[in-house]
């Protein structure tokens, strides 16, 4: 379970981003909905330890990891959490294989690997270079990088942004099985991907009072 606090992020060109309270539970999955800037992957980041708030408390499973050492972050990052940033964060002079098996030097088993390639329609490019392949397949390669591991919690940003509905719908039921039992957030643009999430939050609304993040509207 993760308890976010009266959190609050400030950035250098002074842009202030509130949140409200929200509880994400343990074995459920949030759709977070917002224009750019409302805070969706700042709020991705702060959980996963990458940004630290000003202020506020993320409380996962009962320890406050905004206040722990970055180290500590760090190692509960690597060991707990699958993150789908963005930006993919690959190396493209490395295989899909080699993008995924350097997770073993943090100690991580990737024997699922190849299950998860073929799940995800990207076996046949295992042994290819990341920058050969396509915007789509990279997608992929990153999600795989992520759940290989099957994390606690997973947080995803914009996991189907670089591909078509259909492959898109693919995915989202793919992270969602996987994540049966854990905890899923995931950050998209994409309205039609409602139906696979357990609750839909509009992050427009999610600054002041608290958030009630199972009915998705503000506390009156």
């Amino acid at each position: 379970m993760i308890n976010i606090t009266g959190l609050s992020k400030t950035f250098q060109n002074e842009t202030a981003l509130d949140y409200k309270d929200m509880v994400f539970e343990t074995g459920k999955s949030y759709m977070l909905l917002g224009a750019s800037g409302c805070g969706k992957s700042t709020l991705l980041n702060m959980i996963a330890g990458v940004l630290s708030p000003d202020r506020g408390s993320i409380l996962i499973d009962g320890t406050d990891m905004s206040a722990a050492p970055q180290k500590e972050k760090d190692k509960f990052r690597i060991e707990k959490i699958g993150f789908i940033f963005q930006d993919f964060k690959l190396i493209d002079d490395m295989t899909v294989a080699d993008n995924i098996n350097i997770l073993r030097l943090e100690g991580v088993d990737t024997a699922a690997m190849d299950e998860l390639l073929r799940r995800l329609g990207i076996f046949e490019k295992k042994n290819k270079k990341v920058r050969h392949l396509s915007g789509g397949q990279k997608q992929r390669v990153a999600i795989a990088r992520a759940l290989v591991k099957s994390p606690d919690i997973i947080l995803a940003d914009e996991p189907t942004g670089n591909l078509n509905y259909a492959i898109g719908e693919q995915v989202i039921r793919e992270l969602v099985q996987a994540a049966q039992g854990k905890t899923l957030i995931a950050v998209t643009h994409d309205e039609r991907l409602r139906p696979y999430f357990d609750c839909v939050i509009d992050m427009n609304d999610v600054t002041g009072s608290p958030y009630d993040v199972d009915s998705g509207k503000a506390v009156e």
